[in-house]
């Protein structure tokens, strides 16, 4: 479990001159729970892991790892936590098996637990094959996955990825999403990316920070379902000859509530023509007046359905918001006297 409690990070000489980095978060991250935690660079994300880690100790609040204090029991709550950076710091003139082993002895392991657990991270990263190969001789890929393996080899409770598929082929992508999950069964687990479908596939629970608070916080589901499922595009494809397409238009047009019509070409042939109605951002569900309007015309209609919003779209509304709360914040303090 990680535990924050009402922290802040700031640079300088602190609010309100200071740099403030991370702001008054509080966060529960239970044992058995994968999180993916997003925001935009310098939103704050980076600095929160180098808190937890221990990296950095927060200017105010606390930090509990396991019911133990970053600060106050600083190497024992390290010692329970795995952290692959985004940059992984490895040793290239070293060996795989050597690199492993040196991790495993900088935890505290000793030699039959270092054993099986250079044996579990060989196995766990795909790493048997180049065991016995210098880490300078490897592709990113490969030094990834050593990176990973060092963050695993002491079988910590925590687990912290910061960027964990940076690399990787399409078929290395799928295997360490399926080893996220599977890591996530029995440990606390928090993933940072940029790849919002890597998120949304592997993590139960999704914190969106920007400027260094927490803006939204939930369920990838939940959170999309917290959008208003308006003003989102419908397709219909009609079986319709060139010559009758302007007419298909002007009824689709037509419809209350619809805002533009426009033809995909790239998605037309000479039988089937398909159209992109965007209603306006107050309506909803345009599909039975579009269904009504085709058969009014006596066509065929093969496809009609209204686009869902994703992860990608929660964040960037949620992103839009705080920029759009930054500026009117900005602009009070430019107006307030001196």
């Amino acid at each position: 479990m990680i535990q924050l409690h009402r922290v802040s990070k700031w640079y300088g000489a602190g609010p309100p001159k200071g740099v403030v980095a991370v702001d008054d978060v509080t966060l529960t991250i239970p044992s058995k729970q994968c999180v993916g935690l997003l925001g935009p660079n310098g939103a704050g994300k980076t600095t929160t892991i180098r808190m937890i880690t221990g990296f950095h100790p927060p200017s105010a609040g606390s930090i509990r790892v396991h019911d133990l204090d970053t600060i106050d029991d600083s190497v024992q709550a390290r010692r329970l936590i795995g952290y692959l950076p985004e940059s992984t710091p490895l040793y290239p003139e070293m060996r795989v098996i050597d690199y492993l082993s040196y991790r495993a002895k900088l935890n505290g392991l000793n030699a039959t637990r270092r054993r099986s657990g250079i044996a579990m991270a060989l196995e766990r990263c795909w790493l048997k094959d180049v065991q016995r190969r210098r880490i300078s001789e490897l592709s990113k890929g490969y030094k990834q996955r050593v990176g990973l393996g060092g963050a695993l080899v002491h079988n910590p409770p925590v687990l912290i990825l910061d960027e964990p598929t940076s690399g990787l082929d399409p078929s290395q992508i799928r295997e360490t999403r399926s080893l996220i999950r599977e890591l996530a069964t029995d440990r606390t687990l928090v993933v940072s990316s940029h790849i919002l479908p890597e998120i949304e596939q592997t993590c139960d629970r999704v914190i969106i920070i920007a400027r260094g608070r927490v803006r939204a916080d939930g369920s990838p589901r939940g959170l999309v379902d917290q959008i208003q499922q308006r003003g989102f595009p419908h397709t219909v494809e009609v079986g319709v000859p060139p010559t009758g397409r302007e007419r298909v238009h002007r009824a689709l047009a037509s419809i209350h509530g619809v805002r533009s019509v426009e033809l995909e070409a790239d998605r037309t042939t000479e039988q089937w023509a398909t159209f992109k109605v965007q209603p306006k951002d107050d309506v909803a569900d345009l599909r039975e007046d579009i269904a009504r309007s085709i058969v009014v015309l006596g066509l065929v209609c093969r496809e009609l359905r209204r686009a869902q919003p994703t992860l990608e779209q929660v964040f960037l509304r949620v992103i839009e918001t705080d920029e759009q709360r930054a500026e009117s914040d900005a602009r009070r303090m430019a107006e307030a006297p001196a």
